[in-house]
């Protein structure tokens, strides 16, 4: 390991965990999570939903199928979830240096220090999921040999990461026989490819834009990371977005936020929900689909006003994972049926919304 830096992550509550370097050698903070699929390393990095925290992976081997190239077709990115990695720290327990995949154009190292990204190898990665599970996520420092220590623990929960992550100008992609109005919070780009395959036009706007002013057949509020509070002008865009009784879908972030204008509350969750083996059974059924998440917030089903019931529920833990509305075309789902990597049990999501926004055209 004389080649490696020693490096530790120091978690607010005092325990320190010792490994060695092996991304950017610098110091770090951040809100320490883990997650625990076992594949799909690229596409969690690059997922918005990560942004502002340090990423513990579960599995004990990272980085032995390296990593591709970024390329767009028709300017949506393919391979990755956006066009750069969120996460401000990674934790593994083991990294394969020696990649083996024929996609592959460079190593997992290689792509952390290119991209500034600190990382730590050499770690039970167990041992910290056992500690936040049984405390809850909390804030952490990676520190590197040599590197000044950070000064204070960021929390970026205190920040509207949303407008960090959303894009900044109008996008249009495809054509096709109705309107989907994206309101990107952070969107992964495969929602894009989910609506473009399904045969519909998207228009991809930023999170604060009032989109009301438009023309458009359905709205798709998406996936995004942090409190969905901070969020204030894309709740009064949705409510003048349901005066019109035109489709809406919520995914992720955007679950949270059409119960928020909807007039129902968040909670903050204990651990929070972050690896694509999540059971969720349909409401009102016996049948349990297993889906994708990454979340660290929760629509309090208690709260859900007059109208709107509960259409899934997480197997965990009891949490909401999908509400709708009982007359209107209104729904929202906490998992991400976008999901391609993992299961696919729920891509029934984006062909009922499309055939909803048909019908309501005719």
């Amino acid at each position: 390991m004389s080649k490696f830096k020693s490096a530790s992550l120091i978690l607010e509550n005092g325990k320190v965990f010792k490994g060695f370097a092996f991304g950017d050698e610098r110091s770090t903070s951040g809100e320490v999570v883990f997650s625990t699929p076992m594949t799909g390393y690229t596409e969690m990095l690059t997922d918005p939903a990560y942004q502002g925290q340090i990423l513990v992976m579960t599995y004990p081997l990272v980085g032995n199928y390296g990593v591709s190239n970024c390329e767009c077709v028709d300017s949506v990115i393919k391979s990755f979830e956006s066009d750069k990695i969120h996460v401000r720290g990674l934790i593994v327990t083991d990294c394969s240096f020696n990649y083996s995949h024929w996609n592959a154009a460079k190593s997992f190292r290689d792509w952390l220090i290119e991209n500034h990204i600190p990382a730590i190898f050499g770690v039970d990665t167990r041992e910290i999921t056992k500690e936040i599970r049984e405390n809850g996520v909390m804030l952490g420092k990676i520190v590197v040999e040599g590197c000044d220590e950070c000064a204070e623990f960021y929390d970026p929960n205190k920040e509207n990461l949303v407008s960090e992550v959303s894009l900044k100008e109008i996008t249009k992609y495809g054509s096709g026989d109705c309107k989907v109005v994206l309101v990107d919070c952070g969107s992964k780009e495969y929602i894009v490819n989910s609506l473009l395959k399904r045969g519909a036009e998207v228009v991809r706007v930023p999170w604060d834009y009032d989109f009301s002013t438009m023309e458009y057949d359905g709205v798709l509020l998406s996936t995004g990371p942090g409190n969905p509070e901070m969020c204030g002008v894309t709740i009064e865009n949705i409510r003048k977005a349901m005066q019109t009784e035109k489709p809406i879908l919520g995914i992720g972030l955007g679950h949270q936020l059409l119960a928020l204008a909807a007039g129902a509350k968040i909670q903050k969750l204990k651990c929070g929900h972050r690896g694509c083996n999540q059971p969720v059974v349909i409401e009102g059924t016996d049948r349990a689909v297993i889906t994708s998440q990454n979340h660290g917030f929760a629509v309090d089903a208690t709260t859900l006003p007059k109208g709107w019931e509960i259409r899934f529920t997480n197997l965990n833990d009891a949490t909401n994972s999908g509400i709708g509305h009982i007359n209107k075309p209104f729904a929202s789902v906490q998992f991400h049926p976008e999901s391609s990597r993992g299961p696919e049990d729920t891509s029934f999501i984006f062909d009922n919304f499309i055939e909803q926004i048909r019908r309501c055209k005719k």
